[in-house]
């Protein structure tokens, strides 16, 4: 079964331009378990011009599902981590200063990084995942990195959807079928919308192992 984890950073952003906590941020994690979402995401950086630290503290005890924390391991981020353990960690390489995640890892030459990161994670008992695109050096090389699991950059594929969806997703296909060779579970995440999730979650229920998507 495919799984919806749905990130609320928006929702924070909202609430920080407003200068109060409305929306509340809580409030709406739980009513997106309510309403049937398997998981909460969270993608606290530096700056928490969305997501604070202070959120992620707040969402720990509440959500009752899947709690996913995204971020760019700085030591900050990893402390953070280590003293909440979510489910699952996502790293991303996206260092202090991007506006959004718009590409994966080069698990060729960032490897030793990661796996000395993962390590860490791993030894707390916290399942990792690593941002990555389809590009098939990256995935054979996740392996070595110890990662659990990979979450395929789907930004492409939702750029290209309404032109050509079938081009659009066989990259994606191809990806899956070696992860799923190297043992490796698959999350999809970024762009995501009602528009265009339901055809990638067809290919999810037909190809990934441990699907989950991130809206």
């Amino acid at each position: 079964m495919t799984k919806l984890s749905v990130n609320i950073n928006k929702i924070a952003t909202i609430r920080n331009a407003r200068g109060n906590n409305l929306p509340n941020l809580v409030q709406v994690a739980n009513d997106c378990e309510k309403y049937g979402a398997q998981g909460i995401t969270v993608h606290p950086r530096p700056d928490e011009r969305h997501i604070t630290y202070q959120d992620v503290h707040d969402l720990s005890p509440i959500v009752t599902t899947e709690f996913n924390i995204e971020g760019f391991p700085t030591t900050s981020f990893i402390t953070l981590v280590l003293a909440v353990k979510p489910q699952q960690v996502t790293l991303v390489p996206d260092p202090p200063g991007v506006l959004t995640s718009n590409a994966g890892w080069d698990t060729v030459k960032q490897k030793d990084f990661l796996k000395e990161v993962i390590s860490e994670f791993k030894s707390a008992g916290i399942r990792t995942s690593i941002f990555i695109d389809t590009e098939i050096a990256n995935i054979e090389n996740a392996v070595g990195t110890g990662t659990d699991r990979i979450e395929l950059y789907t930004g492409p594929y939702a750029e290209m959807f309404n032109s050509n969806k079938e081009a659009a997703i066989h990259p994606f296909m191809k990806a899956a079928i070696l992860a799923n060779e190297l043992g490796l579970g698959i999350n999809a995440g970024h762009d995501l919308n009602l528009d265009n999730l339901s055809f990638l979650r067809i290919i999810l229920m037909a190809f990934w192992r441990f699907p989950l998507v991130m809206l």
